[in-house]
Protein backbone atom coordinates (compact mmCIF):
# COMPACT_ATOMS: atom_id res chain seq x y z
CA UNK A 1 0.00 0.00 0.00
CA UNK A 2 1.12 3.20 -0.86
CA UNK A 3 1.07 5.97 1.46
CA UNK A 4 1.34 9.82 0.49
CA UNK A 5 4.19 11.16 1.90
CA UNK A 6 5.02 14.94 2.46
CA UNK A 7 1.00 16.02 2.73
CA UNK A 8 1.51 18.01 5.55
CA UNK A 9 3.53 20.19 2.66
CA UNK A 10 0.71 20.90 0.18
CA UNK A 11 -1.77 23.32 0.02
CA UNK A 12 -4.85 23.18 1.85
CA UNK A 13 -8.04 22.45 0.03
CA UNK A 14 -10.89 24.75 1.20
CA UNK A 15 -14.06 23.78 1.96
CA UNK A 16 -16.48 25.92 0.66
CA UNK A 17 -18.80 23.38 -0.77
CA UNK A 18 -22.75 24.28 0.18
CA UNK A 19 -23.16 20.20 1.99
CA UNK A 20 -21.24 17.76 3.60
CA UNK A 21 -20.87 15.36 -0.03
CA UNK A 22 -19.97 18.62 -1.87
CA UNK A 23 -16.94 19.04 0.44
CA UNK A 24 -15.58 15.36 1.19
CA UNK A 25 -15.61 15.13 -2.78
CA UNK A 26 -14.15 18.15 -3.13
CA UNK A 27 -10.78 16.99 -0.74
CA UNK A 28 -10.94 14.04 -2.31
CA UNK A 29 -10.69 14.75 -5.44
CA UNK A 30 -7.82 17.79 -4.52
CA UNK A 31 -5.82 15.63 -2.88
CA UNK A 32 -6.43 12.72 -5.45
CA UNK A 33 -4.33 14.53 -7.73
CA UNK A 34 -1.04 14.12 -6.00
CA UNK A 35 -1.13 10.47 -6.04
CA UNK A 36 -2.02 7.77 -8.00
CA UNK A 37 -3.21 5.70 -5.15
CA UNK A 38 -6.88 6.08 -3.76
CA UNK A 39 -7.48 8.78 -1.25
CA UNK A 40 -10.42 9.53 1.05
CA UNK A 41 -12.06 12.77 2.68
CA UNK A 42 -14.58 13.28 4.91
CA UNK A 43 -16.72 15.65 5.71
CA UNK A 44 -19.04 15.20 8.58
CA UNK A 45 -21.15 17.56 11.80
CA UNK A 46 -23.69 18.02 13.86
CA UNK A 47 -27.46 19.39 12.65
CA UNK A 48 -29.70 20.19 14.87
CA UNK A 49 -33.46 19.64 14.16
CA UNK A 50 -35.00 22.60 15.77
CA UNK A 51 -31.75 24.88 14.22
CA UNK A 52 -33.06 23.92 10.87
CA UNK A 53 -30.05 21.73 10.60
CA UNK A 54 -27.38 24.07 12.26
CA UNK A 55 -24.60 24.09 12.48
CA UNK A 56 -24.33 21.27 9.74
CA UNK A 57 -21.29 22.10 7.30
CA UNK A 58 -20.29 25.02 10.20
CA UNK A 59 -20.18 22.86 13.00
CA UNK A 60 -15.93 23.41 13.40
CA UNK A 61 -16.37 27.06 12.87
CA UNK A 62 -20.04 27.59 14.17
CA UNK A 63 -18.91 30.33 16.98
CA UNK A 64 -16.65 31.89 14.38
CA UNK A 65 -13.64 30.91 12.32
CA UNK A 66 -11.34 31.09 15.12
CA UNK A 67 -13.80 28.89 17.55
CA UNK A 68 -13.18 26.42 19.64
CA UNK A 69 -14.96 23.87 21.17
CA UNK A 70 -16.24 25.67 24.12
CA UNK A 71 -17.26 28.83 22.21
CA UNK A 72 -19.27 26.55 19.80
CA UNK A 73 -20.78 24.64 22.03
CA UNK A 74 -21.77 27.58 23.88
CA UNK A 75 -23.57 29.11 21.00
CA UNK A 76 -25.38 25.73 20.62
CA UNK A 77 -26.22 25.92 24.10
CA UNK A 78 -27.41 29.64 23.69
CA UNK A 79 -29.33 28.66 20.51
CA UNK A 80 -31.53 26.11 21.90
CA UNK A 81 -32.23 28.04 24.69
CA UNK A 82 -35.78 27.72 25.48
CA UNK A 83 -36.29 24.53 23.31
CA UNK A 84 -37.67 21.67 25.38
CA UNK A 85 -35.47 18.53 25.40
CA UNK A 86 -37.91 16.76 23.11
CA UNK A 87 -37.40 19.01 20.61
CA UNK A 88 -33.49 19.02 20.72
CA UNK A 89 -33.39 16.05 18.02
CA UNK A 90 -30.58 16.05 16.35
CA UNK A 91 -28.05 13.79 14.72
CA UNK A 92 -24.25 13.78 13.38
CA UNK A 93 -23.42 12.95 9.56
CA UNK A 94 -20.45 11.77 8.21
CA UNK A 95 -19.72 11.56 4.32
CA UNK A 96 -16.69 9.79 3.16
CA UNK A 97 -15.43 10.71 -0.94
CA UNK A 98 -12.77 7.88 -2.21
CA UNK A 99 -10.72 9.02 -5.25
CA UNK A 100 -7.96 8.20 -7.49
CA UNK A 101 -6.57 10.32 -9.83
CA UNK A 102 -9.10 12.94 -10.09
CA UNK A 103 -12.09 10.54 -9.94
CA UNK A 104 -14.97 9.72 -7.21
CA UNK A 105 -15.22 6.03 -7.12
CA UNK A 106 -17.27 6.14 -4.11
CA UNK A 107 -19.58 8.09 -1.45
CA UNK A 108 -20.71 6.88 1.56
CA UNK A 109 -22.70 8.59 4.56
CA UNK A 110 -22.61 7.55 8.00
CA UNK A 111 -25.25 9.08 10.43
CA UNK A 112 -25.80 8.55 14.34
CA UNK A 113 -29.24 9.71 16.05
CA UNK A 114 -29.11 11.57 19.52
CA UNK A 115 -30.44 15.15 21.73
CA UNK A 116 -29.02 17.81 22.51
CA UNK A 117 -28.53 18.13 26.37
CA UNK A 118 -28.07 21.07 28.74
CA UNK A 119 -25.10 20.00 30.66
CA UNK A 120 -21.86 18.27 29.09
CA UNK A 121 -21.09 14.62 30.52
CA UNK A 122 -17.91 12.91 29.81
CA UNK A 123 -14.53 13.97 29.33
CA UNK A 124 -13.94 11.24 25.84
CA UNK A 125 -14.36 12.72 22.37
CA UNK A 126 -13.85 16.63 21.34
CA UNK A 127 -16.47 18.87 19.83
CA UNK A 128 -20.29 18.63 20.51
CA UNK A 129 -20.33 15.02 22.13
CA UNK A 130 -20.19 16.05 25.40
CA UNK A 131 -23.68 17.17 24.72
CA UNK A 132 -25.08 14.81 22.38
CA UNK A 133 -26.59 12.03 24.20
CA UNK A 134 -27.10 8.79 22.16
CA UNK A 135 -30.67 7.29 23.93
CA UNK A 136 -29.87 3.56 22.76
CA UNK A 137 -26.73 3.49 25.05
CA UNK A 138 -28.31 6.23 27.76
CA UNK A 139 -24.77 7.84 27.10
CA UNK A 140 -23.35 11.04 25.52
CA UNK A 141 -20.56 10.65 22.91
CA UNK A 142 -17.81 11.52 25.46
CA UNK A 143 -18.59 8.94 28.12
CA UNK A 144 -18.31 6.58 25.68
CA UNK A 145 -15.19 4.22 25.44
CA UNK A 146 -13.14 4.61 21.70
CA UNK A 147 -14.39 1.30 20.26
CA UNK A 148 -17.82 1.89 21.55
CA UNK A 149 -18.33 5.14 20.10
CA UNK A 150 -17.28 3.99 17.06
CA UNK A 151 -19.57 0.85 16.86
CA UNK A 152 -22.43 3.76 17.14
CA UNK A 153 -20.80 7.18 15.30
CA UNK A 154 -21.94 8.57 12.23
CA UNK A 155 -17.53 8.02 11.86
CA UNK A 156 -17.83 4.94 12.44
CA UNK A 157 -21.08 3.58 10.24
CA UNK A 158 -19.81 5.42 7.39
CA UNK A 159 -16.09 4.16 7.69
CA UNK A 160 -17.53 0.85 7.66
CA UNK A 161 -19.56 0.78 4.62
CA UNK A 162 -16.69 2.45 2.72
CA UNK A 163 -14.87 -0.53 4.10
CA UNK A 164 -17.92 -2.86 2.58
CA UNK A 165 -17.74 -1.16 -0.78
CA UNK A 166 -13.76 -1.85 -0.74
CA UNK A 167 -13.82 -5.55 -0.14
CA UNK A 168 -16.34 -5.70 -2.85
CA UNK A 169 -14.67 -4.27 -5.36
CA UNK A 170 -11.72 -6.39 -4.61
CA UNK A 171 -13.88 -9.59 -5.01
CA UNK A 172 -15.08 -8.65 -8.87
Amino acid sequence: MELLTGIENLPVCVEDGQTFEENACKKALYYSEWTDGMVFADDSGLCVDALGSSPGIYSARYAGPEADDEANNQKLLMELTGVPQSKRTAHYVCVIALAQRGQILTIVEGTAEGLIQDEPRGTGGFGYDPYFFFPPLNQTFAEMEIDEKFEVSHRGRAFRKLLDHLQTQRKD
